[in-house]
């Protein structure tokens, strides 16, 4: 009896052995696959998930778009592991040099593109809506400007000035007012820090005063360098009891009737903007102002200067006086520059 048995003895492990190799190659290469890069262009592939979609169904449609060359053991893999059920729907895009358990990952992860709106300083409310609209990763469809600050909770408040100019980052086919509401929030709390530093009492009496001379000195100068000697112009006037005589209030008083060029008469037509006509800071903000105007706003430099024009030399400088004669010669330079030939004034 023993000696019957004894070749199947020798052979059983043989055929084990042969087995498990097999299986260890299998894995390997499986795993090779799964970690080698996938058939991506060089610029890249877009992948859109719907809500519901299979693992299946995305390699299948991988496969057919001929960046995965082995859908099924990505599917086989995803079910082994357990993350062929916890996909979530998005739109993705796949890396150059990306493999099929980077791309699981990223899909299990909800690691989705994420598109981006720039908010320009200097911008009015009406601008940023119009950038929301014309994105088209945008949902805008229900953006309604009569609207916007009811669905923020403060109905009674005027738009403009209230949102923080800044790049913002979204996902596809996120709704315009949740990208407002992070605006929104970001400009209260700038807004709040700056105003907690306030060292002065006499001359802006809320944050709000704070976001409508801010908006003001973002429109006078895109001089970063500037704007703390324009703040201190404006805090002395106010002081005093002067027209701040900015021209950009004048423009936003204006609307749409500006064209382009401020005439002498536009300064003395009169509108609830215009600080020609009208002492003090204007009802509202006339653009939104960005951080470096915030801090200007509550932290002027000391000096005596009273008036600025620029330079006209196309830098966006300004010659700063102390005196009304002494800006009056600036104000006859720059008109001299502004007529000079280009050659002449680059000189």
């Amino acid at each position: 009896m023993v000696k019957v048995y004894r070749p199947l003895q020798r052979i059983f492990p043989g055929v084990f052995l042969a087995g498990l190799i097999i299986i260890l190659i299998t894995a390997a290469v499986s795993w090779r696959i799964l970690e080698s890069p996938m058939n991506v262009l060089a610029s890249n592939e877009w992948l859109i998930v719907p809500p519901g979609t299979t693992l299946t169904r995305l390699v299948d449609d991988l496969s057919e778009r001929g960046i995965l060359k082995t859908p099924r053991l990505l599917s086989l893999y995803g079910r082994l592991s357990g993350e062929a059920t916890r996909i979530q729907a998005g739109e993705y895009l796949i890396q150059d040099e990306s493999t099929p358990r980077q791309l699981l990952k990223q899909l299990v992860n909800g690691e989705v593109y994420l598109h981006q709106i720039t908010v320009v300083e200097g911008w009015r409310f009406n601008e940023f809506l119009a950038a929301l609209r014309e994105h088209d990763a945008i949902d805008s469809n229900s953006l309604d400007t009569n609207t916007v600050m009811e669905s923020l909770g403060n109905e009674n408040l005027h738009p403009e000035g209230l949102f923080f100019p800044d790049t913002y980052r979204f996902s596809r086919g996120t709704p315009a007012l949740e990208i407002l509401k992070q605006s929104y929030e970001v400009m209260g709390e700038r807004l709040g820090l700056v105003w907690s530093r306030y060292r002065a009492t006499s001359v802006l009496k809320s944050s709000y005063e704070v976001l409508i001379l801010a908006s003001i000195i973002e429109k006078e100068t895109g001089l970063v360098e500037e704007r703390h000697r324009i703040a201190g112009v404006f805090h002395r006037r106010l002081e005093r009891g002067m027209h701040l005589q900015a021209d950009p209030t004048v423009i936003y008083g204006l609307g749409d009737e500006f064209n382009g060029n401020l005439r002498r008469e536009d300064l003395t037509r009169d509108t609830p903007y215009n600080t020609y006509t009208r002492v003090g800071l204007p009802p509202t903000p006339i653009a939104l102002p960005g951080e470096d105007a915030l801090v200007a706003a509550v932290d002027p430099e000391p000096g005596s200067e009273l008036y600025f024009v620029a330079t006209g030399r196309g830098d966006g400088g300004h010659y700063f006086s102390t005196t009304l004669e002494e800006h009056n010669v600036a104000v006859a330079r720059y008109l001299q520059q502004i007529r000079m030939p280009a050659d002449e004034g680059a000189r």
